[in-house]
This record gives C-alpha cells, sequence and structure tokens, in this order.
C-alpha cells in the first residue's frame, strides 16, 4: 500500500488509512515507534510499560539535574 508524505503545520507526515488501523487496533492519540530497519522504517505501538518508565526516568533526571551533571563531570 502506497502513502503519499503530507505537508501538516510546520511538520510532515502520512495518512494512515483505516483499514490498517483497524487491524492493528490502533486509534487517533495512540504513539507510534519508528525504528531504522534494513533500509527502511518500521512502525510499531509504543508499550505503555515502556512510556511509562520513560516519563518517570524524565522526572527524575529532571528533580536531579544538578547532581547528574557533577557525576558526569
Amino acid at each position: 500500500m502506497n502513502v503519499v508524505i503530507r505537508k501538516i503545520g510546520n511538520s510532515e507526515g502520512v495518512i494512515i488509512p483505516k483499514e490498517i488501523l483497524d487491524r492493528f487496533g490502533l486509534k487517533a492519540g495512540d504513539q507510534l515507534e519508528i525504528i531504522a530497519k534494513n533500509g527502511g522504517m518500521h512502525l510499531q505501538p509504543v508499550e505503555e510499560d515502556f512510556s511509562r518508565q520513560m516519563e518517570h526516568a524524565r522526572r527524575f533526571m529532571d528533580k536531579y539535574k544538578v547532581a547528574l551533571k557533577k557525576l558526569a563531570e
């Protein structure tokens, strides 16, 4: 199935056909991860656990940014 890269505001993107969204149980607002693989791109849903863990890591790094910066020296 071919899609076209389109201008969307200041970005560019593709429209995922409804039949593909339905097949994979995706809807507007779901997050996808883009992986470069074998000279191409692979899209996969973001695992909620990983997404939650990354949010906690970001908060931790923000809270302890001064200490982490000192440790990195």
